[in-house]
């Protein structure tokens, strides 16, 4: 699949059907992650990816929005060192996975971190080390359901030229 096409396909899952991932796969997912941009070349970022099942419960209990981390095949959870550019660095790191995630035919849902009061208690889970924070915990897995990405507005009504 090509890049604008994943880009074209790519939508929040919050169904997953409990299916292991393979470490090959979250590797590769991981990969594209670390090959976004970054200000200044800092690659604040790491990576902790989590199957354990048990561990996916205790992390989808914590969260406000995320139940479903807990019948996902896997979660990435982008962290990063707190440089001038960390939560930009570690968005486009998130969406870098969640394009690969569909190119790969693997369905994805971002969800929040960074500012919620859950990041606390996940961290200590996956032992954040002090001076991290974290920017997404990404659900990916598998889903029987047909892929139907939801409606984005359309180009012109988005687009300007010039000026606003």
């Amino acid at each position: 699949m090509d890049a604008i096409t994943a880009i074209q396909q790519r939508h929040s899952t919050r169904r997953f059907n409990g299916e292991s991932l393979t470490q090959s796969a979250l590797k590769r997912l991981v990969d594209a992650g670390r090959h976004a941009p970054t200000g200044r070349n800092e690659q604040p970022w790491e990576f902790v990816v989590v199957t354990q099942a048990d561990l996916l419960k205790q992390i989808a209990g914590e969260t406000e929005h995320g139940r479903f981390i807990a019948d996902a095949g896997g979660c990435i959870i982008v962290c990063c060192e707190e440089t001038t550019y960390y939560l930009e660095d570690g968005c486009a790191a998130t969406e870098n996975i969640l394009i690969a995630a569909t190119a790969m035919e693997l369905r994805s849902c971002w969800v929040a971190g960074d500012k919620k009061d859950y990041c606390d208690p996940i961290g200590k889970l996956i032992n954040l080390p002090d001076g991290m924070k974290i920017v997404s915990l990404i659900a990916v897995g598998y889903n029987d359901d047909a892929a139907v990405p939801t409606p984005k507005r359309a180009l012109d009504e988005v687009l300007h030229w010039e000026s606003f």
